[in-house]
């Protein structure tokens, strides 16, 4: 796939000029969010020179936010190719949820005896927007109220470097949500797990929250361990030379 540079430079305003950073970090940032968005999804060419034009740069600052972006595992460099973003691997898909699952159930313990009847209510009313959001098949909208269900329980604990940690697991895994919904099966199925997860919540039932929450987590993992090599790509979570050399 390769980039397009009208829907690039449409939004270039993402290099709106920021004081303290220099050129190459607001190309770094705005190109990150690009592929953590997935408008730049794995597999897109990032050729050095239609970067720089659409972005109205030289190509220094490109070069430097390319090289930063691969140092990230985002992107892989081509010599005299430039770059093309890449795809998470099943290995880092399923080490990321590992640590995803980590930090929520540890959040979780600390958050149960904290959070109140009003957090409660906030946490309902997240469910039943994404029930409704779920009957209107608007996923994307159904995913951003879902990430935001589950960072409430982490700020819930009242630790916030553990907040912190995982606003960026979360942003880093963003990419990667409609895989998750392909894996997970459907909608329906993690309303009815928000709901049950809610009730132990609701109950001071911290073994048991923490117990569906795992349970939650690993859905997509299991499913992920019998994909087929096809799938994976469909997936998103392997690559097609990757998969011809497993074979050779």
């Amino acid at each position: 796939m390769n980039l397009d540079n009208k829907a690039m430079g449409d939004r270039q305003k993402g290099l709106a000029p920021l004081e303290n950073r220099t050129l190459w970090e607001r190309v770094h940032e705005f190109l990150r969010d690009e592929i953590m968005a997935d408008r730049l999804p794995p597999g897109t060419e990032l050729q050095e020179v239609a970067l720089a034009e659409a972005l109205g740069v030289s190509r220094g600052p490109v070069r430097e936010a390319l090289g930063r972006l691969s140092a990230e595992g985002l992107v892989s460099i081509r010599p005299r190719n430039g770059a093309v973003v890449r795809s998470l691997s099943k290995e880092e898909f399923v080490e990321a949820y590992q640590v995803r699952e980590a930090l929520e159930t540890f959040a979780l313990r600390l958050a149960v005896p904290r959070l109140t009847s009003e957090d409660h209510q906030t946490l309902e009313r997240l469910i039943d927007r994404m029930r409704d959001q779920a009957a209107a098949e608007d996923v994307a909208a159904f995913f951003q109220t879902n990430a935001a269900f589950h960072e409430a329980l982490v700020e819930g604990s009242g630790n916030r470097k553990l907040y912190e940690i995982h606003r960026q697991l979360a942003r880093q895994l963003g990419r990667y949500r409609m895989r998750s919904l392909a894996l997970r099966g459907n909608l329906q199925r993690s309303i009815t797990e928000h709901r049950e997860l809610l009730s132990a919540i609701r109950a001071g039932e911290s073994d048991r929250a923490v117990e569906l929450l795992s349970e939650h987590i690993h859905i997509p993992l299991r499913r992920l361990e019998s994909a087929s090599p096809e799938e994976l790509i469909e997936l998103g979570l392997a690559e097609p030379e990757t998969i011809k050399e497993a074979k050779a």
